[in-house]
C-alpha cells in the first residue's frame, strides 16, 4: 500500500514539475519529466506530452505521435485530450481523417463541458460532418460554447476576431447565439 501511495507521488511531482516547465516554455526541460509520468499512465502528462509532439515544442513535431498520446490520455476520459484528437481526426492529421471519429471524440470532451469541443460540435451540427445537419443541435452547443464558464469568454473573444477578419461561420455562430459582433 505505501509503495503505491510513493508511486503516485512521484508520478504526480513528476507531472507537476513538467508542467511548470512547460507552462514556462522551457519545453526540452519539460518533456522528459512529462513523458515519465505519461508512461505510467498519467492522463494529463499524456495530453502534454501529445501537444509537445503536435506543436514541435521540446521536440521535432510527429503527428502520429501526437495522436498516440492523446490517444492514451483520451481513453482515460481526459477531455482536452479527446477534444485534440477529435481535431485530428477532423484535420487528417497523424491519421485518416474522420469527421465520423471526430465528431465521436467532440461529443465525448462536450458532455465534459470543454467548450472548444462545444464549439466544435455546434459546427459539426451545422455542416453536416459526421453527423446529420441540424441546425436547431448546433445552435445549442454555440450557446453551450459562448456561455461556458470556463472558456466562453475566449471563445466569443475568439469568434469576434474571426468575424472582423471576413470568416462567414464566426459570423453566422455570432448571429445564430445573439452575440454581436462587435
Amino acid at each position: 500500500m505505501l509503495c503505491t501511495a510513493i508511486g503516485a507521488q512521484t508520478v504526480e511531482k513528476l507531472y507537476d514539475d513538467g508542467k511548470a516547465l512547460y507552462d514556462a516554455k522551457k519545453y526540452t526541460q519539460a518533456l522528459p519529466k512529462l513523458k515519465a509520468a505519461a508512461e505510467k499512465g498519467h492522463k494529463k502528462a499524456q495530453y502534454r506530452v501529445g501537444r509537445c509532439y503536435d506543436k514541435g515544442n521540446g521536440v521535432k513535431e510527429n503527428d502520429k505521435m501526437a495522436v498516440a498520446w492523446y490517444a492514451k490520455s483520451a481513453a482515460q476520459g481526459y477531455a482536452k485530450a479527446q477534444y485534440q484528437l477529435g481535431k485530428c481526426y477532423k484535420n487528417g492529421e497523424g491519421v485518416a481523417k474522420d469527421t465520423k471519429k471526430a465528431f465521436e471524440y467532440f461529443s465525448l470532451a462536450a458532455k465534459q463541458e470543454n467548450g472548444d469541443a462545444q464549439l466544435a460540435l455546434g459546427k459539426c451540427y451545422l455542416k453536416g460532418r459526421g453527423v446529420a445537419a441540424d441546425k436547431a443541435k448546433a445552435k445549442t452547443y454555440f450557446l453551450k460554447a459562448v456561455k461556458n464558464e470556463k472558456d466562453g469568454k475566449a471563445i466569443v473573444q475568439e469568434l469576434r476576431k474571426n468575424a472582423a477578419a471576413g470568416d462567414d461561420d464566426a459570423k453566422l455562430i455570432l448571429q445564430m447565439t445573439g452575440l454581436k459582433a462587435k
